[in-house]
């Protein structure tokens, strides 16, 4: 079922839980790909009933980021989603998300400063906003986030802890392309050539952990190592490259707990995100 109305979700879900019936959540942007589809068929295998949301939020992007620009097919989406099993699909319009004179904001702080946040100050507002509205929306036993943003992922688990919601908060597995390459729909701006560039990110990550395995655990050394590599490929310009501590995401200098491993590269002008957790034994 394909529906627009906040009304329409909340009537639906009410009649599901005065039968008993559990109910995941899977929030996206929409131009949906096996990433979400995973996201998806997971919420399916452990809820009675599964809600989709596909919304390219407004409030999540600064000034001359890609709004406009971001790619929307909602029928190749609905299809998705029932293909995987979903039963109700809410895309509604930003008129139906935001009253014009909204005043409220979300913020988590500290988390949100560094990573993406520190070069898209607004983001991470936005997106906690937009997630807060739809868990009141759609109240659901679980929500699905996938750990390639996983900023996002730790700043959603951290507000919901904070604000005492009564929702679990599921991490997924990156889920990649056959020669490595992270899904995502920023993937659809890359040239042919450009996408054969794109893999220097799952290359660069990739040679690190196996230092780190290794026993590498100077941050400097994995950082200096994660960039001689993105500088070997000419269309990739690194946006950042840090190790934090995966849980706080504050900076480390040295990998004596588990530590999330991210960067953000620009291939042309296309920026991709990909990232892995290294956890200590």
């Amino acid at each position: 079922m394909l529906v627009h109305t906040i009304k329409e979700v909340r009537e639906q879900v009410k009649a599901w839980k005065k039968e008993g019936l559990t109910v995941g959540y899977v929030p996206t942007m929409g131009y949906l790909h096996e990433g979400h589809r995973s996201l998806i068929e997971k919420a399916v295998s452990e809820n009675d009933r599964v809600v989709v949301s596909v919304f390219v939020n407004p409030t999540q992007f600064g000034p001359n980021e890609d709004y406009e620009d971001y790619p929307r097919d909602i029928q190749k989406d609905y299809a998705l989603c029932t293909d995987a099993g979903a039963n109700l699909v809410f895309n509604p319009e930003p008129e139906e998300m935001y009253f014009p004179d909204k005043c409220t904001t979300v913020n988590v702080e500290g988390l949100s400063k560094g990573l993406c946040g520190a070069k898209r100050p607004v983001h991470f507002g936005g997106v906690c906003l937009v997630v807060s509205k739809f868990l009141n929306i759609v109240t659901p036993d679980r929500a699905y986030f996938g750990e390639k943003d996983a900023q996002q992922l730790a700043i959603i688990k951290r507000m919901v802890r904070d604000l005492s919601m009564d929702v679990e908060i599921v991490g997924c597995p990156i889920v990649r392309e056959a020669d490595g390459l992270a899904k995502s729909s920023r993937n659809t701006y890359l040239s042919a050539e450009e996408r054969v560039a794109a893999l220097v990110l799952n290359r660069s990550l990739t040679k690190a952990k196996a230092a780190m395995e290794d026993g590498l655990r100077c941050v400097s050394e994995i950082r200096d190592l994660i960039e001689s590599e993105i500088k070997e490929e000419p269309l990739a310009k690194a946006d950042y490259i840090e190790i934090v501590d995966s849980e706080t995401l504050q900076p480390v200098e040295s990998v004596e707990r588990d530590v999330l491993v991210a960067i953000a590269v620009y291939i042309g002008k296309t920026r991709l995100i990909d990232n892995f957790t290294f956890r200590l034994a």
